[in-house]
């Protein structure tokens, strides 16, 4: 038995291709088909006799008698939200006169009547085999149905001036649907389905917001704390229901709310730069708690996970942060509605604190997902790019030997790098989207920082792009990308944020100073790194058009080491051979012959040429002459 699905399944199908007035004869065709079926139809031109009620020996026998019941009460209540409707359409500026009014209570009389009949059947699992399930979900439909018509009953009154007769007008209604908002809660926390979260969000919640607010209760409570508040302990079988499917529900009953949102030490500030706001309204209060705790389990989620653990495993991990943070900006969301419908002006302190939270918990809802596609970058938020690892093959080849490990293609690495700049993409885009919210443009500050992790992500974006033109063979592009990277890395420097991010800290959109450095670093050392690479593209070219115009040397490659071979090395002229006898240059040899005729300062002894070829000193004695030969003469 299915019993939520099936309800909620035949409105969206009916809804969607039509009003209630649809629905409500699809209805009607449904239940003279499950009663054609059962037997219990009046055959054609007999005397109408009244049918016996079901039994819980009926639904054991067949689950129809189940869907019966169901398509009888939602017959009723798709009858009154159709009148509802179409006093809507039509006259909407007139009050609902009191016929209409009590014709729409009394189908969802009808309605609530046929749903706690079902609940009171199933309560007898061991006749019908009904599980714990089956018989909370049956108590949550009825308590929502009963919860809807006593809100229809006074909802066209007047809100009385005393708190106490205003409070006792819907104390009932409050009743019925906190049951019903802790049946669903539990069934959402131990079968995580979509469905009973839905009805939590669009139809219970908001409807025990409205009827809190005309009984007088804080908005500062949050909504599960009210439900378990007014949950109605005297209803025994509900009581009993709600503990067999989780017996902690109703514990500390103070406190504790459904496990749907139960979350200790609810804040009642929330900080925004140099600015605290109060928390206005519980479930924003609610919402944060929970945006917390999810926080608090990523945090020690990426501190214990090894390296073994993916980015995507990582990024995964953002998820419930990103859920809870977008909880809370809807919550603020329809806290404003509400004050705006309420005609609150904008310098009401409440509007004031519940506007300075928007900014807050909608900047956080950007900086998660930017911390999430961060994660998916990878380290350093994309400076280095590493070769991804192959994984070597167990297999061998005919020969023998093993299958060996082949590099990472260009293909590859190219999508690695478009992959890189969709998410550098999305993160500028978040970036611009938090100047759109209110209040962002006129602080100043906050957009010189804002501008400056924009420029941030600009530069790794250039970088990223420009290694693809590197694997492309295209150095000038690469050259000119990194070059505007290099300049734009630089603004994060000359502006760092006030609040640098922990260490240990998740990845935001925060930006860490030695992160900032470290890009500009890299990007100095590519640049100059690209300039070599640009002056040896252009010594390529220029050698090619030299070869080209037949203007290249005929001279060995051993005598033109300084120029680059564009057309390829000609193996078969490195060096001349045999060697030629030619000049070398030396350095020159200077000859002094003046030294052997004219007499220096300090020189002791004179020399005289002798006549018969010798030299002769002054004490007479006769000097051979000195040898001849290379630096032969004598000084």
């Amino acid at each position: 038995m299915d019993i939520t699905n099936y309800v909620h399944s035949n409105r969206e199908r009916a809804l969607q291709i039509g009003d209630y007035a649809t629905y409500r004869s699809q209805l009607s065709r449904q239940v003279l088909s499950v009663r054609k079926r059962l037997g219990r139809t009046t055959p054609k031109n007999a005397k109408f006799t009244p049918k016996s009620p079901v039994t819980a020996e009926d639904i054991a026998s067949s689950h129809d008698f189940v869907n019966l019941l169901l398509l009888t009460a939602e017959r009723a209540w798709a009858h009154a939200m159709y009148m509802k409707a179409a006093h809507t359409q039509n006259n909407a500026s007139q009050r609902m006169t009191g016929s209409t009014r009590s014709h729409i209570v009394s189908r969802l009389c009808k309605a609530s009547k046929n749903a706690r009949q079902l609940a009171t059947l199933l309560q007898d699992q061991s006749t019908t085999g009904a599980t714990d399930l089956d018989v909370l979900e049956a108590h949550a439909y009825a308590n929502a149905l009963s919860g809807t018509e006593h809100f229809e009953k006074h909802a066209g009154t007047k809100r009385a001036a005393e708190a106490a007769a205003q409070k006792e007008k819907w104390e009932q209604c409050l009743e019925y649907l906190s049951a019903a908002r802790v049946s669903y809660a539990v069934l959402l926390g131990v079968t995580k389905r979509e469905v009973f979260k839905e009805i939590l969000a669009g139809t219970i919640d908001p409807s025990i917001r409205y009827v809190a607010y005309q009984a007088h209760v804080q908005r500062t409570i949050p909504i599960p704390q009210v439900a378990r508040q007014l949950f109605p302990d005297d209803d025994e079988d509900l009581m009993k229901s709600v503990q067999k499917v989780d017996p902690d529900a109703l514990s500390d009953k103070a406190t504790s709310a459904s496990k749907a949102g139960s979350v200790e030490n609810i804040p009642n500030t929330i900080a925004w730069r140099s600015r605290t706001a109060n928390i206005v309204d519980g479930s924003i209060g609610q919402a944060l708690a929970s945006l917390s705790t999810a926080e608090a389990r990523l945090a020690s989620f990426l501190s214990s996970a090894e390296d073994s653990v993916s980015s995507q495993e990582k990024a995964a991990a953002y998820d419930d942060v990103i859920i809870a943070s977008q909880d809370a900006a809807d919550a603020t969301h329809l806290a404003i509605e509400d004050l705006t419908k309420e005609r609150a002006e904008e310098g009401d302190p409440r509007m004031q604190d519940l506007r300075v939270t928007s900014l807050a918990v909608n900047y956080d809802v950007v900086a998660w997902r930017v911390g999430r596609n961060r994660m998916l970058i990878g380290d350093q938020d994309g400076v280095d790019f590493q070769p991804v690892k192959q994984r070597m093959s167990t297999k061998e080849k005919k020969s023998g030997k093993d299958v060996s490990a082949r590099e990472e293609g260009n293909g590859k690495k190219l999508a690695r790098l478009r992959d890189r700049v969709k998410l550098y993409d999305e993160i500028i885009l978040s970036i611009d989207s938090i100047k759109d919210l209110r209040g962002a443009v006129r602080d100043s500050a906050f957009i010189e920082e804002l501008d400056a992790k924009r420029a941030y992500f600009q530069a790794l974006r250039c970088l990223n792009i420009a290694r693809s033109h590197t694997l492309l063979s295209s150095p000038k592009n690469a050259l000119a990308l990194l070059a505007k990277a290099s300049s734009l890395a630089s603004k994060p420097l000359s502006s760092p944020s006030e609040d640098s991010p922990p260490d240990s800290a998740p990845l935001k959109l925060d930006i860490a100073p030695s992160d900032a450095k470290t890009l500009h670093t890299s990007l100095l050392a590519l640049v100059t790194q690209h300039r070599g690479l640009v002056e040896l593209h252009n010594f390529e070219e220029n050698a090619a058009l030299a070869a080209k115009k037949n203007l290249t040397s005929a001279a060995p490659i051993i005598e033109c080491l300084n120029e680059y071979p564009a057309a390829g090395v000609d193996l078969k002229n490195l060096v001349d051979w045999p060697p030629k006898l030619r000049p070398v240059p030396v350095k020159p040899l200077f000859f002094d012959t003046a030294w052997n005729y004219v007499q220096y300062p300090g020189q002791k002894r004179k020399a005289v040429p002798a006549e018969k070829g010798g030299m002769e000193t002054e004490d007479g004695e006769e000097q051979k002459p000195a040898k001849k030969g290379w630096f032969g003469f004598g000084r």
